[in-house]
């Protein structure tokens, strides 16, 4: 299998891909859902909301952390996480200036 080039891509390609892939799972789908409709910072729920292991909510919640679309607080053995309001407006942003590129093809354009 082939390394990616990605220097071959602007950032903002590189981004959405990574932001992508951390959609490509769909445990992340429902963390971040959870985490929207809770709209404040939470902890231990997602195990009970889930039905997932602890170390797999784990490894899930590292990868949205690790592109920055959740952010947590330590607080003794507690970890608390929510949302990241900025990073959430970025992505946002990402999908919607790559979905309003596309314009309905007119008469016979489109294959």
């Amino acid at each position: 299998m082939g390394v990616t080039k990605t220097e071959l891509f602007t950032a903002e390609q590189n981004d959405l891909a990574q932001v992508a892939k951390a959609f490509a799972h769909p445990a992340r789908v429902a963390i971040i859902q959870y985490l929207l409709k809770a709209n404040t910072c939470i902890n231990g729920n997602l195990v009970q909301e889930l039905g997932l292991a602890q170390p797999t909510i784990s490894q899930h919640l590292k990868e949205l952390k690790a592109i920055g679309i959740i952010q947590g607080t330590t607080e003794g053995v507690s970890v608390s996480y929510c949302i990241n309001p900025e990073r959430w407006e970025e992505v946002k942003n990402l999908f919607n200036n790559l979905f309003t590129l596309f314009t309905t093809p007119s008469g016979r354009d489109c294959c």
